[in-house]
């Protein structure tokens, strides 16, 4: 069986650095909010680009915290808008209706997955405050146009970075384009902790101060608390597990663009609808496949591509078809999502919202295995599998 992500595997690779670091927290007495979560802050905000990093307990609670501390500045109320994508996990949405803010839903691009940028504008109210974008899959969403819109409307753009660590846009890595970012470094994220964690990336230094004092019991002395806040705070022994998996963040990036490339370069079923990369959209070079017999050479330094390729999503017109015969030739699959966030019982007051776009997608997409630690076999096999699929 090819497996959609070995995690395991992944984190064998690292293994005694891991070990070690388990072996320091141990011995240092101190598991909350230590010097390990301090000293990772400081390394994923200068990955990222920005002046402050706050590491809370799960990707969910990085967005919920920033939209939350919005609220407890002023700068949002309840009852406020945010527009978001329709096509996007459930967390995205939940982060903005426990705040009690209301989630406008945007149609995304067929080709692309993403928010459909251009949609935006005729959905803005009175209300509006802020867009909530997703780096869906690991390709940026991101446009000077949507620059644009968010400064003539005054709002806030907060990024979805959960599946976006490392990529690029012009030169500048998700998470720092926006006002604001929520990171997931749930287990099998790019960058993944052994258990959950997340991290808020921001340049606003008083909106930093607030996320990191309402995750703290709304505390910033122990006992007196400025707002009813919440627990949310990353493990010492997750921050220093993180520390060591940052460093070979951009080597497995790299390795997961180069099966990309392998898969849009050689998957020639006619039915198969691959992702759409348009390498002019944002003015960067592309590359041809390496998946050779060979073992992974390092990337040359002056590529730089910008989808960092978390999920390979495929779409097909019968999924679940060319699914069970991919499990019965011992490939495994996903599906990024079954069921949109619009049709889920948990947002019934969405059931009347006609989304065709979103629906498509929902019903045609599926998911091919991919991540640092294939090996070229395993990607020609399923290559070759897809290809002889009738």
């Amino acid at each position: 069986m090819i497996k959609f992500l070995d995690i395991q595997k992944i984190n064998m690779r690292y293994r005694q650095e891991l070990k070690r670091v388990a072996n320091e927290v141990i011995d240092s007495g101190w598991y909350i909010l230590g010097e390990k979560v301090n000293e990772f802050e400081k390394k994923i905000a200068n990955y990222i680009g920005v002046n402050r990093a706050v590491g809370v307990a799960n990707g969910l609670d990085s967005l919920r915290l920033i939209l939350r501390a919005y609220i407890e500045l002023g700068i949002f109320k309840e009852g406020d808008e945010v527009i978001v994508p329709a096509n996007t996990y459930i967390a995205t949405i939940l982060s903005i209706s426990e705040n009690r803010l209301k989630p406008v839903l945007v149609e995304p691009e067929i080709s692309t997955y993403n928010l459909n940028i251009s949609q935006i504008e005729q959905h803005i109210t009175s209300r509006t405050r802020a867009i909530m974008i997703v780096h869906l899959y690991g390709r940026p969403c991101w446009s000077y146009e949507l620059e644009k819109i968010a400064k003539l409307h005054d709002l806030k753009i907060i990024e979805d970075n959960a599946h976006a660590i490392g990529a690029l846009w012009n030169g500048k890595r998700t998470g720092s384009l926006g006002d604001a970012a929520g990171n997931s470094f749930y287990p099998g994220k790019n960058l993944g902790a052994l258990g959950d964690a997340g991290a808020v990336t921001t340049n606003d230094e008083r909106l930093a101060e607030a996320i990191r004092t309402i995750a703290n019991y709304g505390s910033k002395i122990k006992y007196l608390n400025e707002y009813k806040g919440l627990n949310s705070r990353m493990d010492e022994i997750q921050a220093g597990f993180l520390s060591i998996k940052l460093k070979y963040l951009d080597q497995e990036n790299q390795r997961r663009r180069e099966i990309a490339q392998f898969y849009l370069d050689n998957i020639k079923h006619p039915e198969i609808i691959l992702p759409c990369l348009n390498s002019s959209e944002f003015g960067t070079e592309t590359r041809k496949s390496a998946v050779s017999d060979s073992a992974l050479s390092p990337a040359p330094s002056t590529l730089r591509l910008d989808h960092v390729w978390h999920l390979f999503t495929i779409r097909h017109p019968e999924k679940d078809k060319l699914q069970e015969y991919l499990t019965e030739k011992g490939i495994q699959t996903l599906i990024h999502y079954p069921i949109p966030p619009h049709k889920q019982k948990a947002f019934i007051e969405f059931e009347n919202i006609s989304l065709p776009v979103t629906e498509q997608i929902h019903k045609e997409v599926l998911s091919l295995p991919i991540s640092p630690v294939m090996t070229d076999y395993e990607v020609k096999t399923i290559v070759n599998i897809l290809n002889s699929f009738n």
